[in-house]
């Protein structure tokens, strides 16, 4: 699945997440994106995304993330960027990675510790907030779009899965998909460019494999999501509908602009 990836140098992760086959056909390609941040992109960087016609960008970080790591847009860009106001993981501004990676100092740790840190990721109000502008945005707007967090794996890859099965992707295929996280592009320059601010919180108590684990994507992580969601909720589609305003309509409208 490499040839859905475009490589950059400074923009971490990104890469089309359509063309699965879905309800009533195939997700459009070309249409859907997903990154990490673009703080660090190059100018190459953003003539290659600006060359994929992004017109409307969802910024899943919250504002202190924004603030201290403001993204690089190409000089042409003249697309809308939409989040929701306060803080998309921990109360104090940082990315959940880094949120998950608090106290621990082993791989194992950080495993327990990811897991139920997905378990909580899709009831954050704020980040239900823009997760709520994405839906919406994915059902009205038929332009090219882009989602993106800090790492663009975490809050991303539970946004992402969501709307995949919402339009009936197969969950093998949204599992590859999030899982292509950990080989996407460079993924060492992904994990040492994140790490940066791993280390600075929490130093040499944590040891590399427990690094790695906070900083990839394991199927337990994403499990643990949907597992929350379906003894809150039920099923999918009622979470969607009672706490991301995704009604029948809402899905149908994704599906006619996404699904060919």
């Amino acid at each position: 699945m490499q040839d859905r990836v475009l490589p950059l140098s400074g923009i971490h992760n990104f890469r089309d997440y359509g063309r699965y086959a879905a309800r009533g056909g195939k997700l459009r390609m070309g249409h859907l994106w997903r990154s990490g941040q673009h703080f660090g992109a190059t100018a190459d960087d953003l003539e290659a995304v600006h060359s994929v016609g992004i017109a409307k960008v969802i910024d899943l970080r919250g504002d202190s993330e924004r603030a201290s790591y403001p993204c690089l847009r190409h000089e042409a860009f003249a697309g809308d960027v939409v989040f929701h106001p306060g803080e998309t993981a921990s109360e104090h501004g940082k990315a959940a990675h880094d949120e998950a990676a608090e106290g621990i100092q082993t791989a194992d740790e950080a495993r327990e510790s990811m897991v139920k840190l997905y378990a909580r990721l899709p009831f954050r109000p704020v980040l239900v907030g823009t997760f709520r502008l994405y839906l919406k945005t994915l059902a009205d707007d038929a332009r090219p779009s882009l989602l993106h967090c800090f790492a663009g794996k975490d809050r991303t890859g539970v946004g992402v899965a969501v709307v995949h099965r919402l339009l009936g992707v197969h969950h093998d295929d949204v599992m590859e998909d999030y899982l292509l996280t950990n080989t996407a592009g460079n993924s060492e320059a992904r994990i040492a460019a994140a790490a940066v601010s791993v280390r600075a919180s929490f130093g040499p108590r944590m040891d590399d494999g427990a690094l790695r684990m906070v900083m990839s994507v394991q199927p337990e992580f994403l499990e643990s999501a949907f597992a929350a969601i379906a003894r809150e909720h039920g099923t999918l589609e009622a979470y969607a509908e009672a706490v991301l305003g995704a009604d029948t309509s809402l899905v149908a409208r994704m599906e006619a602009r996404l699904v060919a």
